[in-house]
């Protein structure tokens, strides 16, 4: 890895909505790539940021602050640049920018069967709380972005 940056809509788009395809594999239409971007945008917090190797995306990381609580999303990493301290780093530069911000706590949401994410968030300080994790999808702003030509 080279750098983390701000992501780049001009730039990043093609490789982020690739690495999130291959990484997560969404499956439901809140958790569309193209969408989840536009919306990120659309918040227009500076909060998403880009590992690079070169020119290529090979790490991602979406942060949120309400005033409230920091929250971490979509923290990805292609597998071919795993175990080399990418994931760390996303995970601290989002940390670092949510503290600049004056977040008191950063909470995330993992899919309980992965044990291996698990483990890496446990080794970054995090740690399982006894919360149950609720959700609601808002149906009419789940519209499916036109495909944007690479």
């Amino acid at each position: 890895m080279d750098a983390i940056a701000d992501y780049s809509n001009e730039h990043h788009r093609r490789c982020v909505v690739e690495l999130w395809e291959t990484v997560f594999g969404y499956e439901t239409a809140h958790n569309t790539p193209s969408l989840a971007i536009d919306k990120k945008l659309a918040a227009a917090d500076g909060l998403f940021f880009v590992a690079l190797s070169g020119h290529e995306v090979v790490g991602t990381v979406l942060a949120g602050y309400d005033g409230h609580r920091g929250w971490l999303y979509s923290v990805a990493v292609h597998p071919s640049h795993r175990r080399k301290g990418i994931g760390m780093s996303l995970v601290r530069h989002a940390e670092d920018a949510l503290t600049a911000r004056g977040c008191m706590k950063i909470n995330l949401q993992i899919v309980s069967s992965n044990e291996n994410v698990k483990t890496f968030y446990e080794s970054l300080g995090y740690s399982t709380e006894p919360r149950i994790s609720m959700g609601k999808k808002i149906e009419s702003n789940i519209e499916m972005p036109e495909e944007q030509p690479w």
